[in-house]
């Protein structure tokens, strides 16, 4: 993610801002991927802090626009979750905006998301021809540790769900297209093959014994839409990491030149060794505190090969090019 310009005075400005230092309310423009000083804000700026600016006054911006359905406020805590979520949401929209996806040129439909509180019962996220459903409660930090403890899982945050949600509207999205589907299965596998048997099978057995060789994660074994979905999330991560160091001021050995675009690299090569090389040095700084790994993958050789080609579809894809 990018550092951004104060448009009123000296300093910059990040990606959640509302106000500038001196208190100035400000609010990012995702078509000029900058702040503006001036409304008209999106109504959701004072129910869940959005700091996206609207086409009008009293409209949704563009992010919340796409929100169809939000969480009953009935629920404990389900606004601050919600505002937590949409939070993420833009994070992950202005992500692939980047490639042009879900921006005014795109030619596709965007996203429909359904916003869901969970009461006593959890609330199963996912996606449907174009329909991503996310648990606002997966903010919550008790409720995440839990979950990710039970599921033995490594990484598990709202941007990554955005990511991996999102992920399957994209091959939704591009399945569509004449020339994906045979690229994808020769890569993937054949997603036509039963999907609740794969979930079923993979939690009761587990992951083959070599998933390690060609999967990033153990969910990704289970069947190729989640194993799309994982590795084009995956993607966004690395990708984003390279681009949030360099917005940042920082260097590394590895770096192609000073100023470089990670989401302009055209090498998908160069952007996994880049990114990944990256993600080590701030393991290794995350360490230096006693924190978790940034990024605690390993990335085998198959699953380099499937992020080059998600990289390839996600950079072309949204124009139909």
């Amino acid at each position: 993610m990018r550092v951004f310009s104060n448009p009123v005075g000296s300093g910059s400005l990040w990606f959640d801002n509302l106000a500038t230092a001196s208190g100035t309310p400000v609010a990012y423009d995702p078509q000029a991927r900058a702040f503006l000083p001036m409304p008209p804000f999106c109504v959701n700026r004072e129910v869940i802090g959005c700091n996206w600016i609207a086409p009008e006054q009293g409209a949704f911006c563009r992010s919340c626009a796409m929100t169809a359905l939000a969480p009953d406020p009935s629920i404990p805590d389900a606004i601050p979750n919600w505002a937590q979520t949409e939070a993420a949401k833009r994070w992950v929209l202005d992500n692939l905006g980047r490639w042009h996806w879900f921006r005014p040129e795109d030619p596709g439909a965007p996203p429909v998301f359904h916003m869901l509180a969970e009461g006593p019962t959890p609330v199963p996220m996912g996606h449907a021809e174009g329909v991503v459903t996310i648990s606002v409660a997966e903010v919550d930090p008790v409720l995440v540790a839990t979950r990710r403890k039970a599921l033995d899982e490594p990484y598990r945050t709202m941007i990554g769900h955005m990511r991996h949600e999102i992920a399957h509207m994209l091959w939704w999205r591009l399945s569509l297209r004449d020339d994906f589907l045979d690229a994808f299965r020769e890569m993937f596998g054949d997603e036509r093959a039963d999907y609740p048997a794969a979930l079923q099978r993979h939690y009761q057995e587990g992951p083959p014994p070599d998933w390690t060789l060609r999967f990033l994660t153990t969910y990704a074994s289970a069947h190729p839409h989640e194993d799309w979905a994982e590795t084009a999330a995956h993607l966004l991560h690395l990708t984003d990491i390279a681009d949030s160091f360099v917005a940042s001021g920082l260097l590394s050995q590895q770096q192609p030149a000073p100023g470089w675009d990670p989401y302009a690299e055209p090498d998908p090569d160069r952007l996994i060794h880049v990114s990944a090389s990256i993600a080590t040095g701030v393991n290794h700084v995350n360490r230096s505190m006693g924190l978790s790994d940034l990024y605690p993958f390993v990335l085998s050789d198959t699953a380099r090969r499937k992020l080059a080609f998600v990289h390839d579809w996600l950079r072309r894809g949204a124009q139909g090019l």
